[in-house]
């Protein structure tokens, strides 16, 4: 059985995929946000967006991918310090509710 593709189809498809690459890019950009924090606002998983802003972005806006890098690159940095505020308030929440 063959398969036929359409010219059409493929166009749109990478159309699409350059859109979705563009706006992830854009709203890590101007948020700041994490992979994590892009997946949930847009409803994708973290594997998605990690691919589409560090992979296939730079085939498509390079001024955006780099600015995008450097955000991502700053978000590892500080991952340590988010994880350890965020144990912090789960040992402080758990400390108030004890009697």
């Amino acid at each position: 059985m063959s398969r036929r593709y359409s010219v059409s189809a493929d166009y749109n498809a990478l159309f699409l995929q350059r859109e979705r690459c563009v706006i992830l890019g854009e709203y890590i950009k101007e948020t700041g946000a994490t992979v994590r924090d892009a997946a949930k606002e847009f409803g994708i998983s973290k594997s998605t967006v990690h691919k589409d802003v560090s992979e296939k972005l730079q085939y498509f806006d390079k001024v955006l991918y780099e600015d995008v890098k450097n955000v991502l690159m700053k978000n590892k940095a500080e991952r340590h310090l988010r994880g350890g505020r965020a144990t912090r308030m789960k040992y402080k929440k758990g400390k108030q509710s004890q009697p």
